[in-house]
């Protein structure tokens, strides 16, 4: 179904037509919700510009647009306010409607998208041979949360990890362990990660100082090219243990991806630079083959070229990039390509668009965007670092969360005087801790910084994922005792908003669709968690002022369906985060 704000523009645009004539039929009606309350739900500010156009007073605009508008079955008689202003009041017979068509409806009113896509959405991408820190976590879950959106709409997503899988710190490792632990090279698991991180830094620094290691390396990496059976079982072997200990993290926050990394678009280079130079797009500079953009320029202000081969032949990031978005596009049928990095990583994305715009291989009904979050910082306010002065492992991260959420529980339930089972006890913890991270992190704008804190994302109170939980345990609670089946509620029993408390309510839960609209649009997670938080206001708002259990038929009923309906509004959206519920607390 259309949201209110919708239903009303379609209204005002025959209302333009019918006043104006059919050159008007597109004008914007310029509508946004009321700032004010007290001047009603919706305000109309298009006579100010029409007057303009029309060469009439604002205001007389503003009653023409009255006189021809039908919204009689939607609003109260509109009023003109101001210069010309029409503010407009949704009336609560419109409200009662609207909520029992949503509450019918299993995906409670949000229609899925018109024209589905393919979308290619490429997020998380650790390296191997590296544990996954802190700064994994951003990309991990806002490209989960955005994925979640475009499927739930009915898109075909794909989620792809682009993982560091080749290239010369696999020559670098594998050289060293020649060395130092040959048995990694043959046996499976021979090496904790651990180890495994502590022999890659050791190898990158001979490799930084020590010229003839450096060579042995390089020897490496063209073995492993060339498909040399020992280095590339030694490469199988490292790419195998890393991926199975990712795993063990995306199995820890219910992430789903398919793995495509630097290694799958290796066979695709030579073609990048051969179409690039058949293109005459390639230039020659310092013995390595670029690409000029215009628009792309060093500190000094020169020309920065996209280097897709090294002056040894080599390849690089931008080369594998490249590759990746010609396979999307052309093999994938990919019709939006979604890159979801660190904000560092902007300028390498916008010039290699730029090459593939350049390049003829992003068609015009293709849309790329590159979607850049910010850092996860310390209390302290810098990069989050451990006190030895290490990125924060995002294994150590969620543990933390899970035993901190755990101990808050374990002190609940003491000052409750409670006994709950550790069944319980563990599943809330594993719930809530992991909530809690992902939650903190979502409801930020990706754009920018933010600061990590345990306390603060586990409290109970505020903008957290606890807090949108224990209301929804609050819902089961009202359903433990009055013993209801919200499943089973009297489909043909009539929703009564009376209250001021009800009605704010109704108007809220009627706004979702809008916000999941929105953000399958501008990719902005954190416009869901606003949402919830707002709903979770109002409903504890009504929960404190509209009697549920005690009060009489049939509003007892009615206000049951607004507390099932507000549960039902929670899980979606938190599952769009891909955030659990929990049924007690």
């Amino acid at each position: 179904m259309n949201s209110i704000a919708q239903q009303l523009k379609a209204r005002f645009e025959k209302a333009f037509t019918a006043a104006f004539g059919e050159s008007y039929a597109g004008a914007d009606p310029m509508l946004a919700a009321a700032s004010n309350p007290n001047f009603g739900d919706f305000q109309c500010n298009a006579a100010m510009s029409l007057g303009k156009k029309l060469g009439k007073p604002p205001r007389a605009i503003a009653s023409t647009i009255i006189e021809n508008l039908d919204i009689a079955d939607i609003c109260e008689t509109p009023e003109i306010a101001g210069p010309g202003f029409i503010n407009l009041k949704l009336k609560p017979a419109y409200l009662e409607s609207q909520i029992s068509e949503i509450a019918a409806d299993s995906r409670l009113g949000i229609e899925p998208a018109k024209t589905p896509q393919t979308i290619a959405i490429d997020f998380s991408s650790p390296n191997i041979a590296k544990e996954m820190h802190v700064g994994h976590l951003r990309s991990t879950i806002i490209g989960d949360a955005i994925a979640r959106t475009l499927e739930f709409l009915g898109h075909d997503v794909l989620r792809i990890n682009h993982i560091g899988d080749w290239g010369t710190q696999f020559g670098m490792l594998i050289a060293y362990l020649r060395e130092v632990h040959p048995e990694a090279l043959t046996t499976a698991d021979a090496l904790d990660l651990g180890d495994l991180v502590a022999f890659y830094r050791q190898a990158k620094q001979r490799f930084d100082t020590d010229e003839t290691f450096k060579e042995t390396a390089r020897q490496e990496v063209v073995k492993l090219q060339a498909g040399a059976e020992d280095t590339r079982r030694a490469w199988k072997l490292l790419c195998d243990q890393s991926r199975r200990e990712f795993q063990v993290i995306y199995d820890l926050l219910d992430i789903k991806l398919t793995e495509r990394g630097e290694s799958f678009y290796n066979p695709l280079l030579p073609a990048v630079v051969e179409d690039l130079t058949n293109l005459g797009l390639l230039v020659e500079s310092d013995g390595a083959k670029c690409v000029f953009v215009d628009g792309f320029t060093n500190k000094e202000g020169e020309p920065l070229p996209l280097i897709v081969q090294k002056t040894d032949g080599g390849y690089n990031y931008a080369t594998t990039d490249l590759a990746a978005v010609r396979y999307r596009i052309q093999k994938d049928g990919a019709k939006r390509l979604i890159y979801v990095t660190d904000s560092g990583q902007a300028n390498h994305f916008a010039q290699v668009f730029a090459v593939a715009r350049k390049a003829g291989w992003i068609p015009e009904d293709v849309e790329i965007v590159h979607v850049p979050f910010g850092l996860v910082l310390g209390e302290d306010g810098k990069k989050s670092k451990t006190r030895s002065g290490d990125t924060v492992r995002l294994q150590d991260l969620l543990d933390e969360a899970i035993v901190r959420a755990r101990k808050d529980l374990e002190e609940r339930l003491v000052r409750e005087e409670r006994q709950e089972t550790e069944e319980f006890i563990a599943n809330v913890a594993h719930v809530v801790g992991l909530s809690a991270v992902k939650y903190a992190d979502l409801s930020q704008n990706r754009a920018s910084n933010y600061t990590f804190s345990y306390d603060k994302m586990l409290a109970l109170q505020g903008n957290t994922a606890p807090y949108m939980l224990y209301v929804c345990a609050r819902v089961q609670g009202i359903a433990r005792k009055g013993e209801i089946d919200f499943e089973n509620l009297d489909a043909s029993a009539k929703v009564i908003l009376q209250s001021d408390a009800e009605l704010v309510l109704a108007k809220h839960l009627l706004q979702f669709s809008e916000v999941i609209n929105a953000v399958s649009g501008d990719l902005l997670p954190n416009r869901i968690c606003q949402y919830l938080f707002e709903l979770s206001q109002k409903y504890n708002q009504f929960y404190e002022q509209c009697p549920v259990l005690e009060a009489e038929e049939p509003l007892r009923t009615s206000r049951l369906i607004l507390c099932d309906l507000t549960a039902r509004t929670l899980k979606l959206g938190l599952e769009l985060l891909g955030i659990k519920v929990l049924e007690r607390m």
